[in-house]
């Protein structure tokens, strides 16, 4: 069983520390290719709070983690270690239903046995994610009502302290039926249309697994051509119904990718999120 304390353990064989800002590929399952992430520590000795990090792309292989990697090199400087995930996608063996979720899951749950290793607090743990990666992290805070019946079932998930969704997808049903390019890949993504396997987006999408009963915050672009502020605007109204702590940030004029690109006009916004989700030492929200 993988230990619950905070801080990490350190012993004969811990990993020796590297230089700060350096980046430690890590494999959190067997297929090392796929099933990894990138951990980035800060400078300091720490223990330091984690932002997990979840790219979009329309959960299609042509994307990778790559997308993340300025916003966990920001996110590193200001205090926080990142661990940024990728996982297998549409085009690839494995990819969408079940193994997409499977494996954010796989890797998310994987923080207290990099704890073991690295200075990190893996009950302080905040996930952001962008586009279909915003999807994944709302349905990360989701999966601890699943049923043992489901493919997507953990026994004991982690459960974040909090989650940032940057233009994220929380209605896969409402999101799959309206046109444009990435929603066609929702069917794609859960075998096909919400009509012909409502099971599966009733597992899978945020929107039907309300209260998330976690603190989360949706930052959205009002020029967004590819998820249109609509999603963020509806799921707010259903989730704060359902009883759940969410906001609704709405960046003027910025469009899809404004939201994860450190020093654009959008990016203040984003950081006061993560700040005020998951403070750092000495910081108030």
């Amino acid at each position: 069983m993988l230990p619950t304390c905070q801080r990490p353990v350190h012993s004969r064989g811990a990993t020796p520390p590297a230089p700060a800002g350096a980046v430690r590929r890590l494999a959190y399952g067997p297929e090392s290719l796929r099933q990894f992430g990138e951990l980035r520590l800060p400078p300091g000795a720490g223990p330091f709070p984690v932002v997990v990090a979840l790219h979009g792309g329309c959960w299609l292989a042509t994307y990778d983690l790559q997308t993340m990697t300025p916003v966990c090199e920001a996110l590193t400087r200001a205090g926080y270690a990142t661990w940024n995930l990728e996982y297998r996608r549409l085009g690839q063996r494995g990819g969408g239903w079940p193994g997409t979720f499977q494996d954010v899951a796989r890797g998310f749950d994987f923080l207290p046995e990099l704890a073991r290793r690295y200075p990190i607090l893996p009950r302080r743990v905040l996930v952001l994610g962008h586009s279909a990666g915003g999807q994944l992290a709302l349905w990360l805070a989701a999966r601890a009502g699943l049923p043992p019946s489901s493919p997507l079932y953990t026994p004991a998930p982690l459960v974040p302290a909090g989650v940032v969704a940057l233009a994220g997808i929380p209605d896969l049903a409402d999101y799959a039926v309206a046109p444009g390019g990435c929603n066609e890949a929702v069917a794609e993504l859960l075998g096909g249309l919400p009509a012909a396997v409502p099971e599966r987006y009733a597992q899978a999408s945020p929107a039907q697994r309300l209260p998330l009963r976690v603190p989360y915050c949706l930052v959205q672009g009002t020029a967004d051509r590819i998820v249109p502020p609509e999603q963020a605007q509806a799921f707010g109204r259903l989730a704060r119904q359902a009883g759940d702590a969410v906001r609704v940030v709405e960046v003027p004029g910025a469009d899809h990718f404004d939201l994860i690109a450190p020093g654009s006009p959008a990016w203040p916004a984003v950081m006061q999120a993560v700040g005020a989700l998951l403070p750092l030492p000495g910081h108030h929200p």
